[in-house]
């Protein structure tokens, strides 16, 4: 099934799949999830629906698909020799304006997947699973260091504490995380937690 996949997909470029992800996510900040129709994709991007629907299944795969293909791929080729140095430059992968931008589109989304199983499907599958792979690689390596204890509680909340740190500035600051906020939250909150002092 996954070769079938893989091979009606390639039928697509690079090229336009990164255009078709850009207009559904034009069309997400737009309209926001429930508005957006496979209807409306189909018409922004000049592609029929049964194309968008051979490709991608539906309008939960889709959008998460063109979510995860702005997010870079956290861990991969990050090594700095500590914790903190990796955790630090996770965030750096990203600037201030496109935090702020994910940001928003992930407090759409969050809200529409109360009613949404497939929504909630594709969120897991897209984004929370490579997501925890790459902090569980992080991590690991700490503990192969010897910076952080196997048996450390805070571990098994690690992703908690830093998605805390996203959606929480913007619900009770009411302004977008940057790179400087979330730095100061890694220092003061998640590895302390870890057992590894806030400053070097």
């Amino acid at each position: 099934m996954t070769e079938v996949a893989t091979a009606r997909r390639s039928r697509i470029t690079p090229e336009r799949e990164a255009e078709l992800y850009a207009a559904v996510l034009d069309l997400l900040r737009e309209v926001g999830y429930d508005a957006l129709t496979m209807d409306a994709v189909a018409a922004r991007t000049r592609s029929s629906k049964a194309t968008l629907y051979r490709q991608w299944g539906g309008k939960a795969d889709l959008v998460m698909k063109a979510i995860k293909h702005n997010k870079p791929d956290h861990g991969e080729g990050i090594d700095t020799g500590s914790l903190r140095g990796d955790l630090h430059a996770l965030i750096l992968l990203e600037d201030d304006c496109t935090i702020e931008q994910n940001s928003a589109l992930m407090r759409g989304i969050a809200m529409a997947m109360h009613n949404s199983a497939d929504l909630r499907r594709a969120f897991r599958a897209q984004l929370v699973e490579p997501e925890m792979a790459g902090f569980h690689q992080v991590i690991q390596r700490a503990v192969d260091r010897g910076e952080v204890r196997a048996d450390r509680p805070a571990l098994e909340f690690l992703l908690h504490m830093m998605i805390g740190g996203f959606a929480t500035r913007a619900l009770l600051d009411d302004q977008p995380p940057t790179q400087a906020f979330l730095i100061s939250y890694i220092d003061a909150v998640v590895l302390p937690a870890l057992g590894i002092p806030a400053t070097p």
